[in-house]
């Protein structure tokens, strides 16, 4: 490939994500990571893009809106999540789709402090981009093996959760199961969510209707253990009655855009 050709392709990828990592940009283009920043510094210089912590950001980006790509159940239940969210709390934001598009939506909420093992929420909260510029998340990164996802997982992640503190966690759900519960492909992540659950004071499960029914290869907990689980309005009513039972609150996100506030629901038995 030439070096004009993958830096078009790096542009074009930044500009439809957004924002992007070196780590996915050498994956993708399967060059090395040193290549892709020498290309991301070419473009800086060029004023084509931002570079970020970790990565690069599209010119012009509005990093505090939701992925123009989230589907109307991932809005919804973002807007939901962030809605709880309020300045100076300590949150823990798992990795996952749903838990980025809401980590976009938390950057315009000063004062917090984010616990994360996720390398993309961790960019997002990079510092400004004026020097002057008033600079009030503060993030927590923990260590450990990378999934394909970003995530970073494993033994070390674990300690590096087990002497903290959150008022919310944030888990981005891969399949729940009324017998199995919440669940993962990938046996170092259920370990690490586990870890990132027992942090928070709140556990808040984010998980698209059709998350219902899914189950993965490993079990990450009971939905006993979920504090509240947000979902969208795509979910029936016989399933809505098999969660209510067992979660603590549970809320159904309306995706016509209405009163988030009012339309996450608590259902009781």
């Amino acid at each position: 490939m030439l070096v004009t050709e993958r830096r078009e392709r790096i542009l074009a990828l930044t500009r439809d994500r957004g924002t992007a990592s070196i780590v996915e940009l050498a994956a993708t283009l399967q060059v090395s990571e040193m290549t892709v920043r020498r290309d991301i510094d070419q473009l800086a210089e060029e004023g084509a893009v931002e570079r970020i912590r970790g990565g690069v950001r599209a010119r012009g980006h509005q990093r505090l809106a939701v992925a123009p790509a989230a589907s109307a159940e991932r809005r919804a239940i973002v807007a939901a999540a962030a809605s709880i969210v309020e300045p100076g709390m300590a949150v823990g934001i798992s990795g996952g789709p749903t838990a980025l598009a809401l980590a976009r939506e938390l950057v315009r909420v000063p004062e917090l402090t984010v616990v994360t093992n996720a390398l993309p929420v961790s960019d997002l909260f990079s510092p400004p981009d004026r020097a002057d510029a008033p600079y009030t998340q503060t993030v927590v990164l923990t260590g450990g093996v990378r999934t394909p996802s970003q995530a970073l997982v494993g033994p070390v992640a674990v300690r590096a959760l087990e002497h903290l503190h959150c008022d919310l966690v944030f888990l981005d759900a891969h399949g729940l199961d009324e017998q199995a519960g919440i669940t993962t492909m990938n046996l170092l992540e259920a370990e690490t969510n586990r870890a990132l659950m027992a942090a928070g004071r709140e556990v808040v499960v984010l998980a698209e209707h059709s998350r219902w029914g899914v189950v993965g290869l490993t079990t990450v907990a009971d939905l006993s253990d979920i504090d509240r689980l947000i979902t969208d309005d795509g979910l029936d009513e016989a399933a809505r009655e098999q969660l209510a039972a067992h979660v603590g609150t549970l809320h159904v996100a309306s995706r016509d855009g209405g009163d988030e506030r009012a339309l996450a629901t608590a259902l009781a038995d």
